[in-house]
């Protein structure tokens, strides 16, 4: 139900803009003419995947960034990567270092055309409960052990936080 002052709110310039990101997602013209969808889902080959299945590909990012810059130009306000990451198992995890570098690289390219990014912000500090997955799927930069609680940085933890200390 919409209420009196609801559309003036609704219209106010944004602040910001949140942008999550894991993965690209193919899509293509249904292929039987009684589908209930006007698309359907396609996966992308070609790409290292995550142990959710996901394709890696961290350009996806630049080219989302720079395609809302193109789309919106100066009406765009500054953006915030709020959500990017990826499920590898193990404490030992330079799959997920290497997703990281790809994708904060990425990020870098957007901003080198001209796109205001202000954050990047990993998902997720701890491995947690992930939806439908339960606790099958570790996104965290530390592991958890979920019986004993206790809590292990990994090598993209250690990795990360380099970064970071380095870019002060």
């Amino acid at each position: 139900m919409v209420h009196a002052g609801d559309l003036d709110t609704i219209a106010a310039p944004l602040d910001a803009l949140g942008v999550n990101y894991y993965n690209p997602t193919g899509v293509r013209a249904p292929s039987t003419p009684d589908s209930p969808l006007p698309f359907e889902l396609v996966p992308i080959s070609g790409y290292p995947t995550t142990a959710f299945g996901w394709p890696v590909v961290p350009d996806g990012l630049r080219q989302l960034l720079v395609s809302l810059k193109e789309e919106y130009g100066e009406s765009l306000p500054p953006i915030h990567v709020t959500e990017s990451g990826c499920a590898y198992d193990g404490i030992d995890d330079p799959e997920r270092v290497t997703y990281l570098d790809g994708h904060i690289g990425a990020m870098r390219s957007a901003m080198a055309s001209g796109v205001d990014v202000r954050g990047y912000f990993v998902w997720s500090l701890l491995d947690n409960f992930e939806w439908a997955e339960g606790y099958t799927k570790r996104f965290g930069l530390v592991h958890v052990d979920y019986d004993t609680q206790v809590r292990t940085p990994k090598t993209s933890y250690a990795w990360y936080r380099d970064l970071i200390r380095a870019s002060r």
